[in-house]
């Protein structure tokens, strides 16, 4: 997700993308360790960025997570 579209959400969407965010990392992160082999890297590292992006907004607004 680019951050414009980020920007645009409110709060409570913001910490409902991430915790969306965390439990997709985590299925992914299973499924690398089920099967040794990391299928979608570009994936794994959007999810990291755009799970960054959102925890920086919500620092900007005082939010706490």
């Amino acid at each position: 997700m680019k951050i414009k579209d980020l920007r645009g959400l409110s709060k409570e969407a913001l910490e409902a993308r991430l915790a969306e965010l965390d439990l997709e990392s985590s299925i992914e992160r299973r499924k690398i360790a089920s099967t040794g082999v990391a299928s979608k890297k570009t994936k794994i590292r959007e999810m990291r960025r755009t799970k960054a992006q959102v925890l920086t907004l919500l620092n900007e607004r005082g939010a706490k997570s």
